[in-house]
This record gives C-alpha cells, structure tokens and sequence, in this order.
C-alpha cells in the first residue's frame, strides 16, 4: 500500500516537475528568444492608428469670391439595441422620416437591424438621405435626440450625428460644369476638381499612439505622428460676374428656343483668360445626384459642331494674309458648281443677290463668296495649312479632362471638301473653345493663344504663390492682316440694312464679329429642320477686352439663324461685362449728349424743409425717401451734383444720426449704401457686388450689423425687403 502511494506521489510530482519544467521553457522562449516578435505583435494589439484628412484645397474666382471649399458635414447612424431596449422605433422612424425625407419602410429596415445570430447591430447608417448631411438637418435631429434623452431619462437613446467632412460649392450651379464636383466618397468625378486632383487633394497623415485594454492612451507610450499637408489653393481667372452675365443669357435663350443645349464662352483675347464659360442644361453640384446624365456634358471643350459661317472668319484671314482678298472686287452671288460635285453650292437667298463686292459678301455672309476665297483663290494647300495654323483639329490645352480635338479631314485632292470646308461645313468639327480661341487671335494682333483657367495656384504650406502666365502658340496672322480683318468684320455689325451681325451691335461700342448657321447631320445625312446656329465676336475692336462665342444647337424653330438666335444673347453678355469692366462708350458727341440725358442731376437739398426737397425732385422725374420725424433736410444721399439715372431713389435724412432709423435700401448701389451706412454709424458687411437686392440686420458680440446682399444691374428683380421696426422709415414703406 505504501509502495503504491509513494508511485503515485512520485508519478504525479514528476508530471508537475515536468509541467513546469516546460512552462519555464516556454517562458523563456517567448520572454527571451522571441522576445522582439512577441513585443512587436503586444504593440499591434496595443497600438491604435489614425488617418489625418487634409484639407482640400479652395477654388476661387479672380477677385477671391470662394466657388469651391471644405465644410463640416455630418451622418446620422443609429443604434439598432439600444433603440429596441427603450422601445423607440415609430417615434425615431417617424422623426428621421420627418426630416431626411427618407420613406418610413427603409427606416424601419435600418432601425430594427439584426445580425445572422438574432442579435440587433449596435450602428447602422441612414443612407443616402442621412450621409453627409448639412448643419441645419443636424442641429433639428440634434435636438430631437436631446428631446429623447430627456423624455426617457437616458443619456443614449440610439442616435448619433458623425462629423466629416464634404465639398461645398456656395454657389450652387454657377460655373458647375468647369468646377465639377467631388461627391460624397470623396471622388473628383469631373471638371478642374478631377484635372486639378493632384493639386487639390493634399496629402493624408497618420498618426499611431498605445493605449490600454480600455482603450486609453498610455503616459509613456510610442506614439509616431505624421502630419496631413492641406491641399493648395487655386485662383480661377473667371469673373463671377461676367460668369453671371454668361449664365443668365443663355438661360433666357434656353427656356425661348428649347434648343437641346447652348453654350457661351467669354475670354479675355489679349490673354486668353477665360472670363466665364457656361452650358445649358447644366447642374447643381451640392445635389448632384438630382441631374441627368445630359446635364453633365460639357459642350464647351467636348462637343463637334459644324461650325457655319462663324468658320468663314478663318477663310477670310487666310485670304487677307495672303493677298487675295480685295473688299471692293465683285463677283456673282447666287451659286457655284464644283468639279465632281452634283448639285451647285448656293447662298441662303438661292438667286443670289446679283453681281455684289466681297465685302457686301462678308456681310450678307454669301457661301459663293467664300468658296470662291478659299477654294478658287486660296487654294487646297494654304487653305488648310491655314486651318490648322488656327489650331482646328488639335485640343487647346485647356486645364479641362477630355477636351475634344476636333476633326479636320480635308482631302485636298477632292474639290468638294476644300469648298465646304471654306464656309464652315462638310469635313470641318470643331469645338466651342477652339472656336472662340482662333477667333482671338484675329482680334489680339495675329497670336493664338492657348486658353487657360487657372490664374493663381496658392501652397498653404510653403507660402509660395506660382502665377500663371499667359501662353503664345504661334503667330498666325500679321498684325496688319488682324487689323483689316477686324475691320471688315466690325461691318458685318455695324451695316444695320444688309449685315447678318446687326443684332449683335452696341451703340457707342465698336463690335466685329460673325454669325454661323449649319444643318446639322444626322445618321449621315443633313437634316433639313435642326440647325446648329452660333455666334462669335469681340469688343471693342482695336483694343477689345472681351471675346464671346454662343452656339445654340437645335433651336425649336427652324426659320431663325444665328443672327436671330446668337446674336442678342451675345449683345447681352457683351455690353453688362464691358460696362463691368469700365469700358466706356466710344460715340459721336451728339450719341453722347443723348446718352447724358439719360441721367439727372441731383441738386442740393439741404436746409430745405421735406416738401420743398420732394417737390425739387419731383420736378426732376426723381423720387424720395424721407429718414426720421424732422421737418429740414439734414443729410442726402446721393450727395448733391451727382448724376443719377431717373429711377434712382434719393434719401433725405431730418434727424441726428443716433435717432434715424434704418431705411430700405433696395435698388442703392453699393457706394451709396454705404455711404448711408456710414451716416448711421451702423456696420455694415456687403455680399455681391452692384445694387441692393436684400437687407438684414443682426447683432454681433452685441454690435448692430447690417448685412446688404448685392445683384448687378437686371440680373436680379429689386426686391423690397420686409422692412422689420426698427428698419421702417416713418410716414414710408
């Protein structure tokens, strides 16, 4: 018995000897000779690492106005547990329903998530509806969860708000297809956000620290930390007000015409900034999701056209350099046969209008005029050496993804294409900013140059600002050739009995251009009822500071060509962005002192009781607005002498500055507003530019400040603001 007992103590001692002899070898091999790889994998498990996100970097127009820029955004997610535990799916399902707008059954799905075991989720997004929300959503779901928390006695009641962020474009569809956007992934899809991307973008950081089993950071621990670099900044060489100009004539001419899409540029010619580009039907960047596909196309840098008789612009600097072109010569207008061709190339008016100059050809924009120019005196050769020289099937360069190249297909052997090709048509693409890019070199003195959209690009870091500069391509045309051939093509504008560019002309400005009208082909054939009509010029010539093409594709009726269609839309852009830009008229004195009668004097008004100063300006066809309780004009504004234009209002003011109160000031320009604000001693911040639209007042750190919202001249109707009491203007409205 003794001997069993003592086997069974040594058996069961030798295994324990053994256990531990083993466990301290193992010990010993992971404390010891594996030390480094086991640290390393603790320090995985310990270890937690973060993404930094830069900044992307800002899109800005010329004068600094943001049109792109980071914002903080936020997505609702629940919690399918907790809400169950609490018993609050209807109401949350009828809230979030309530806001996001997202149907109650997809909410519920979310809400009452379960996982393949039965158990609830512990977090579910509510998407698309809630995903990268804006504050205002936030702050009413926000506050419905503190109501939650309050009602229920819990601190988490199931809803959370996530904080990102999201590209915000302040001004909704301006300048939309040349911007693109970046959507909610953070994907650049297209426009300079997808072109400029590597720009933009910035670089991600990380950051890497240990913490405990409860997740917090150790005291002593590693912690590796590499910066995010924000992306840089860039400065567009576009104009948002001539962007405004562009946008609002074409959506006039798209809702009149319905064509299936029209575009405009507008470049300055000297420098071939681009000033405002703009398509109809475009987008709303912040919804894109709501467009169309059509929406996003890009006609300004993608679509081939037929360019018409816009392209005869190119034939006639070709045959002005080269010495064959004589204004005064004449020629039979009507129709002309062309070797292996069937039928005869005729005008618009298939009789002609008799023997006639080249120059009234020019004008009346005669086919035969020009297939007798380039065909017939220019030649094949130097007729289509021209044609590229001006850069048609070739891409521009622009800063913009998937610019077309154009087509120039010209068989100089067959007689057909040399002749078409001289007026604009048959193996002849081109796109709208190669259009408008070979039409300023005629007018900046013979140099194509390249089109750009990019002014300025700004590095946060560094500091460090890369300005960018104009580029020359080539010397097209002599200075001397530019110079004639924006003199005869002033005429096709300024001739109001027979040039085809009449409604295109400006009084007091000197105006050149060209109007285009082709059939369009379709499944290879011309159709005879869609037409793509066009328009392109600059102002004012000898020193123009605009260029401006406008194509109309496919206009509802038929009968109307460019010069019907084009040519006002082009007139509207042109003279607001020459007025923006302080060109003044260039007219005959007795146009002048017409034009001067348009305004009224103001005169002095001080010291003059109400009456007399109303009765002093209503004799001057001008109207008034009296400021306070007094009987005597203290102040006016606008000041004495000014000239005004008879609409403008004049406001007198009859009380000391501390008693007045805050008039409406719709319809004031800017330096008047101001000028008011001024006398109030109120602050004032200005939004816009132009005139007065709305008015607001605010405290700020318990300061009054008025916030004025400003429109240029007829882009905006004048609202008259809801006046609040302390904005009234006793005895007015």
């Amino acid at each position: 018995m003794n001997k069993r007992i003592k086997l069974r103590t040594l058996l069961v001692g030798g295994f324990i000897t053994l256990f531990f002899v083993v466990l301290v070898g193992r010990i010993y091999w992971v404390q010891v000779v594996k030390a480094d790889f086991w640290s390393e994998k603790a320090r995985e498990i310990w270890s937690k690492s973060e993404t930094l996100i830069p900044v992307r970097g800002t899109i800005t127009d010329r004068e600094g106005n943001v049109l792109a820029m980071d914002v903080a955004a936020y997505t609702v997610a629940v919690n399918p547990k907790v809400i169950h535990d609490l018993h609050l799916e209807d109401v949350i399902v009828s809230k979030l329903h309530q806001v996001l707008g997202k149907p109650e059954s997809e909410l519920r799905a979310i809400v009452t998530a379960k996982k393949k075991n039965g158990e609830y989720y512990v977090k579910r997004e509510v998407r698309p509806e809630g995903w990268k929300i804006d504050k205002p959503l936030r702050d009413r779901i926000e506050q419905f969860r503190k109501d939650l928390s309050e009602q229920t006695d819990k601190s988490d009641v199931g809803i959370y708000m996530d904080e990102q962020n999201k590209r915000y474009y302040p001004k909704d569809d301006m300048a939309s297809h040349l911007i693109g956007y970046v959507d909610k992934e953070g994907n650049p899809v297209m426009g300079l956000e997808a072109s400029l991307n590597d720009v933009l973008k910035g670089k991600e950081g990380q950051i890497v620290y240990e913490r405990d089993g409860n997740g917090v950071i150790l005291p002593n621990g590693t912690v590796k930390f590499n910066p995010s670099i924000d992306g840089k900044n860039v400065k567009l060489t576009i104009d948002s007000d001539i962007q405004h100009y562009v946008e609002d004539a074409i959506k006039e001419a798209y809702v009149k015409y319905k064509p299936k899409s029209i575009t405009a540029i507008a470049v300055d010619p000297q420098t071939m900034e681009v000033l405002g580009m703009a398509n109809m039907p475009d987008f709303n960047p912040n919804e894109y999701w709501k467009a169309q596909p059509a929406d996003f196309y890009n006609s300004a840098t993608k679509a081939l056209y037929e360019p018409g008789s816009t392209f005869k612009i190119v034939t006639l600097s070709a045959a002005v350099q080269e010495g064959v072109f004589n204004p005064n010569e004449k020629y039979m207008s009507g129709s002309i046969k062309i070797p292996g061709r069937v039928t005869p190339i005729r005008d618009i008016k298939r009789e002609g209008w008799g023997e006639i100059s080249y120059l009234d050809g020019l004008k009346r924009s005669s086919n035969v005029a020009f297939v007798k120019l380039g065909y017939e005196k220019l030649g094949a050769d130097r007729l289509i050496n021209y044609i590229k020289n001006f850069g048609f099937g070739q891409k521009t360069g622009i800063e913009l993804q998937g610019e077309s190249s154009g087509v120039e297909n010209i068989n100089p052997s067959i007689a057909n294409d040399v002749a078409t090709a001289s007026f604009g048509q048959g193996n002849v693409l081109v796109t709208p900013i190669q259009q408008v890019t070979a039409v300023a070199a005629v007018a900046n003195g013979g140099k194509l140059m390249q089109p750009h959209l990019i002014k300025e690009i700004d590095d946060p870091v560094t500091k460090k600002t890369e300005v960018i500069q104009p580029k020359v391509i080539r010397q097209v045309l002599s200075e001397q050739s530019a110079k004639k051939v924006s003199e005869y093509l002033e005429q096709v504008v300024s001739d109001q009995e027979i040039g085809t560019g009449k409604n295109a002309y400006i009084e007091g400005y000197r105006v050149a251009g060209k109007t285009g009208t082709a059939q369009k082909v379709i499944d290879g054939k011309y159709s005879s009822d869609q037409y793509v009509v066009s328009f392109i010029g600059f102002a004012p010539v000898g020193n123009p500071k605009i260029a401006v093409y406008v194509v109309v594709d496919a206009p509802d009726n038929k009968y109307l060509g460019g010069g019907a269609v084009a040519a006002p839309v082009f007139r509207k852009i042109v003279l607001q962005s020459l007025r923006h830009m302080g060109v003044n008229p260039t007219l005959p004195d007795t146009v002048l002192t017409q034009q001067q009668e348009k305004t009224v004097s103001v005169p002095n008004l001080t010291e003059l009781t109400t009456d007399q100063a109303e009765a002093q300006l209503k004799a001057r066809s001008l109207s008034s607005v009296v400021v306070g309780t007094g009987k005597k004009v203290l102040e006016q504004i606008p000041k004495a002498i000014s000239a005004v234009s008879p609409d403008q209002r004049v406001y007198l003011f009859t009380e000391d500055r501390s008693k007045l109160p805050i008039p409406n000031m719709s319809g004031l320009s800017m330096r008047d507003a101001l000028e008011v604000c001024s006398l109030l001693q109120i602050r004032c911040v200005t939004e816009g530019q132009g005139f007065v639209i709305s008015q607001t007042l605010a405290k700020q750190n318990g300061e009054k400040v008025l916030k004025l919202v400003l429109a240029p001249p007829n882009s905006a109707q004048i609202a008259e603001p809801q006046a609040t009491a302390e904005q009234r203007i006793n005895g007015g409205g």
